[in-house]
């Protein structure tokens, strides 16, 4: 049963309506909580030891072997211009699929899978200036939270494959 006072989902009691249900995954930047769409989330893995590439964008923390393939591995918060913390028990890589692209991402904790109807979802807000806004696409209200909507294609410089 939706709660119709704060319009967020409570947990464990979605009422899907009829429109259209996303299904994410949640995952922590510092006192943040993000969320991309599950279909583009290839697995989450431990941390393993990074190689680095020399030239590569600032963002860019080099690369990894993950079963046969190398991958490159994006600092998630330099790219979205948070400060920079030690790795924990509980950093993960989320490898993903963007385009025809295969990378991983670095963030400091993978939260829930969970379901979300799009009438919680609200538009982008308008930062005006460009920057970190520019990849959010949008809001979700979720038991009383916010969790920011990640568009990855935008995030890594990735259009749609035509």
């Amino acid at each position: 049963m939706k709660n119709t006072i704060t319009n967020t989902v409570p947990r464990g009691d979605i009422d899907e309506g009829s429109g259209e249900v996303l299904q994410l995954v949640s995952f922590q930047l510092g006192p943040e909580e993000y969320a991309i769409d599950i279909l583009g989330v290839q697995e989450i893995i431990r941390m393993v030891e990074i190689t680095q590439v020399p030239n590569a964008p600032h963002f860019v923390e080099g690369v990894v072997n993950l079963r046969g393939k190398v991958i490159p591995i994006i600092n998630l918060r330099t790219r979205l211009g948070l400060s920079s913390e030690e790795h924990t028990k509980d950093t993960r890589i989320v490898v993903v699929e963007v385009g025809r692209l295969i990378l991983g991402f670095i963030v400091d904790s993978v939260e829930e899978v969970l379901r979300l109807p799009e009438e919680f979802i609200e538009p982008p807000p308008s930062a005006g200036g460009g920057g970190a806004a520019d990849f959010h696409k949008g809001v979700g209200r979720v038991d009383g939270r916010l969790l920011i909507l990640l568009d990855l294609e935008l995030l890594f410089g990735i259009g749609p494959v035509r």
